[in-house]
């Protein structure tokens, strides 16, 4: 996957990292095949957009703050809302009925409940996702009026994609944060991740670590990423200073199914043969 992400996380006042946290976040987050070294950029993972919520700490209904208690202990926790698209396209995008080796067009729309609870030492999460896959999840609509927009001609064989069905997905995730001293009076850490999903969209197992080196990496637990990318999650907590970092991780997931690679549940339809076992590179800053 060749990937650009945009993450613009919008929080209230400056707050400590260790005390209740009274603000929300808001995250607005675009990853996109159009930086990309390959000379054709608009195939396979083509976009994904996600607006996220992310309530203040502690202020969860009662019943789903007994919940988090019972699945984790303490810790900070919040209730979190997604909604998000994603675009996959074959590498043939000329063709009005691609080619049965190439990936099939699909559309997946999601919205996503979820709890989150921190500790100073790892963050967990259980979230639940209900949406669509199919012409209903917009996939062409907005890809090629897009395309429409900025005058490039759109993709041929949307006509060809996976049929509607509804989707259902669970996924659980913790990451802990291992602080590893501090080089040049920067500070570093390592993020294990350790996450599961099971449902009609995604059946996997992923496993990775990231490593960080900067200031303020308390604050929070890596960057955010769509799923089924490696990610830390939303949340962030200032406490008044500058914070940055440069990040490297590596993941591996082992796929059992994937609604975008096998093709619909209870409908026949397009469908590609699936690598079982994918790996991922990632960096920044």
């Amino acid at each position: 996957m060749n990937k650009h992400t945009l993450i613009i996380a919008l929080l209230a006042a400056p707050i400590s990292a260790h005390a209740a946290d009274p603000a929300a976040v808001w995250t607005i987050q675009d990853e996109n095949a159009t930086l990309s070294t390959a000379k054709v950029t608009d195939r396979y993972y083509t976009n994904g957009l996600r607006l996220g919520y992310a309530s203040p700490s502690d202020a969860l209904p009662a019943g789903l703050n007994d919940a988090a208690a019972k699945l984790w202990g303490d810790g900070q926790r919040r209730w979190t809302f997604d909604l998000t698209q994603q675009i996959y396209t074959p590498f043939d995008t000329a063709s009005k009925v691609p080619a049965k080796t190439d990936h099939p067009y699909a559309g997946v729309l999601l919205g996503t409940f979820g709890l989150m609870s921190d500790t100073a030492q790892h963050r967990s999460s259980l979230t639940v996702s209900l949406g669509m896959v199919g012409p209903s999840a917009l996939g062409e609509n907005i890809q090629n009026g897009f395309h429409d927009l900025i005058g490039q001609k759109g993709n041929a064989g949307w006509g060809s994609q996976i049929k509607d069905e509804p989707v259902v997905q669970f996924t659980s995730s913790r990451t802990y944060r291992i602080k590893m001293g501090s080089i040049g009076g920067l500070e570093t850490d390592a993020l294990p991740e350790l996450t599961a999903g099971l449902g009609t969209v995604r059946d996997y197992i992923e496993t990775g670590v990231a490593v960080r080196l900067g200031q303020g990496l308390d604050a929070d637990y890596g960057v955010a990423r769509v799923r089924p990318g490696q990610s830390g999650g939303d949340v962030f907590q200032r406490n008044g200073n500058f914070g940055w970092y440069v990040f490297a991780g590596l993941n591996g997931q082992a796929v059992m199914r994937d609604i975008t690679l096998d093709g619909d549940v209870f409908h026949s339809g397009p469908h590609v043969k699936r690598t079982p076992f994918v790996g991922e590179a990632e960096g920044g800053l």
